[in-house]
């Protein structure tokens, strides 16, 4: 187990000051405040049925990425990240600020690039009706590919659009690895600025679910949600995810740097914990949380936690068996109300945490399961919990700034 401790007299507070939210429920933060307060849900269960989809809601990447050119040779995953971005660098007030952002570290959560369905569609073809000669799939995929394919596949060039279009210079890193890259994204963007190796950093990750091909592989692994939408912790019977397109992306800086420009905060981030059990036996990962939990440093008696809980089992099952020695916590699942969106799903986590304490209250329960609850309680702390849906385990802290 891995985990970020700001326990040392010297180590730097870190605030969260932006947040930008692009997903299924809309653009920016009141809007998806809004559809959280009023239990909407957007889900297609059409365009890809029998696949279930939670789609980006409407966007305008004008008004974030003002090039054409710049959109056009981005893959949609890329666009939703880079827009998400922009709108946390102007939630923080940096946006456009060239000495901060020539100053500004990044770390973002990856995944690969999207295939060419119908470059691939015509070669299995060819290959079923057998009129491929040798040589065929090399001389196919040679000439049927652009060369811009590849490169716009490459998991850092989320990153580097963001460099381009939004002049975010500072160090680069990229992390892949579905859910668990995003806890690492947040991990280590925490413990530079408690080491004081950096002060200012943009962190978060993107994802399209609108994806075949992405439909098709989960399939292998039977982990899609099919026919008929539930919420999260009501899918017993029909387990699976239902993947969600969206980007969420924080400004994370120290204390003293945030003070020093004026900045408010919505909250600060206290601890990242991470672990990756081998899930062999039964009860790996309730193992696992409970673990996690016990390296957070201060947690309430009662409070909130947001998860990022799959659907899919057994992950699932096994995090609500570690969240009920927990009961006097309000649990909030966000793939309910946003889908799965894979790296995006611990930012999007630690976004809504965030927003909550900013706002002085939870959002409402989404769930006919009985699993979360009502609360009025401000909250001055809440978890994140991130439990990928094959492998990975994360855990943070999110806490009002005193």
């Amino acid at each position: 187990m891995t985990d970020t401790r700001t326990s040392k007299a010297d180590a730097s507070e870190a605030w969260i000051t932006g947040i930008g939210l692009a997903t299924s429920l809309g653009e920016g933060l009141e809007a998806n405040w809004n559809a959280l307060a009023t239990q909407r849900v957007n889900v297609d269960d059409k365009g890809f049925a029998p696949h279930l989809v939670h789609p980006l809601a409407p966007v305008s990447f004008d008004a974030q990425i003002p090039k054409k050119g710049d959109q056009r040779q981005m893959e949609a995953w890329q666009r939703i990240g880079t827009y998400a971005a922009g709108l946390a660098l102007d939630s923080a007030g940096i946006k456009g600020n060239k000495d901060i952002l020539a100053r500004t570290d990044m770390i973002v959560a990856a995944g690969g690039g999207e295939r060419d369905l119908a470059v691939d569609s015509a070669i299995l073809n060819a290959e079923a009706q057998g009129n491929s000669a040798p040589g065929f799939l090399n001389e196919r995929l040679m000439s049927d590919l652009r060369p811009t394919l590849f490169l716009a596949q490459l998991s850092n060039l989320l990153a580097g659009n963001i460099a381009i279009v939004h002049g975010v210079t500072g160090s680069s890193r990229t992390f892949m690895g579905e859910e668990a890259a995003g806890v690492d994204a947040a991990r280590i963007a925490l413990a530079r600025i408690a080491s004081g190796q950096s002060d200012i950093a943009l962190v978060g990750a993107a994802h399209n679910g609108e994806r075949k091909d992405l439909l098709v592989l989960y399939e292998f692994g039977d982990f899609n949600l099919k026919s008929s939408f539930a919420p999260i912790w009501a899918r017993n019977a029909h387990p699976g995810f239902a993947l969600g397109s969206g980007g969420a992306f924080l400004v994370i800086e120290s204390r003293q740097h945030a003070e020093a420009r004026g900045a408010k905060p919505f909250a600060r981030l206290t601890q990242v914990v991470a672990d990756r059990t081998s899930r062999k036996h039964p009860g790996d990962v309730t193992k696992s949380l409970a673990g996690l939990w016990s390296q957070l440093d201060g947690v309430n008696d009662s409070g909130a936690i947001v998860t990022g809980a799959t659907g899919a089992e057994p992950a699932t099952s096994e995090e609500r068996a570690f969240l009920t020695s927990h009961p006097g916590f309000a649990v909030r699942a966000t793939g309910t109300s946003f889908g799965h969106t894979m790296e995006t799903q611990f930012p999007l986590g630690l976004a809504l945490a965030a927003l909550s304490i900013a706002k002085g209250k939870l959002f409402p329960p989404n769930d006919s399961a009985g699993v979360e609850i009502e609360t009025t309680a401000a909250p001055s702390q809440i978890v994140v919990i991130g439990t990928g849906h094959w492998r990975g385990e994360g855990m943070a802290l999110v806490e009002a700034v005193r």
